[in-house]
């Protein structure tokens, strides 16, 4: 005995089909390059695929303390520790690991292609919401009032 119509006998079908082939994973472009194409552009080629406010932090120049950042980054091969959360994440930087300050500690960040364009200070957030629990000894009648569903 044959379960459900014709139609849903083709729908299975091709969904049997579906899953013999392999699923490639899609290539990173960003704005129409690839990864490969943008570690080999200068910054000068780079700064128009920019936001605008990453453009115009570029075209002020780097600082001289992200200057030390980025050597300092093409010469290690471990994490490196840093505060430069004004620091533009580049091309160069995708695969390296880098420990950002939050203010607290140090958030270790692997730099991914997709952060291509964004700061630094994006990926170690410096605020955390308080987790509340509900009312303890001590609370005032009307804060220990729990609604019955």
């Amino acid at each position: 005995m044959v379960k459900g119509s014709a139609k849903s006998a083709r729908r299975r079908e091709r969904k049997r089909m579906g899953l013999t082939q392999v699923r490639r994973k899609k290539e990173f472009t960003y704005r129409g390059y690839t990864l490969d194409q943008l570690q080999e552009m200068s910054l000068e080629e780079l700064m128009p695929l920019f936001p605008s406010r990453i453009r115009r932090t570029l075209k002020r120049g780097l600082s001289e303390e992200n200057t030390k950042f980025l050597n300092r980054l093409k010469k290690t091969d471990g994490v490196l520790r840093t505060h430069r959360r004004d620091m533009v994440i580049l091309p160069e930087m995708v695969g390296k690991k880098i420990a950002i300050y939050n203010g607290k500690e140090y958030r270790e960040v692997e730099m991914k292609p997709e952060m291509i364009g964004t700061y630094l200070g994006e990926y170690a957030m410096t605020r955390v919401f308080g987790v509340h629990s509900g009312p303890g000894v001590g609370a005032t009648r009307s804060s220990k009032y729990m609604p019955l569903k």
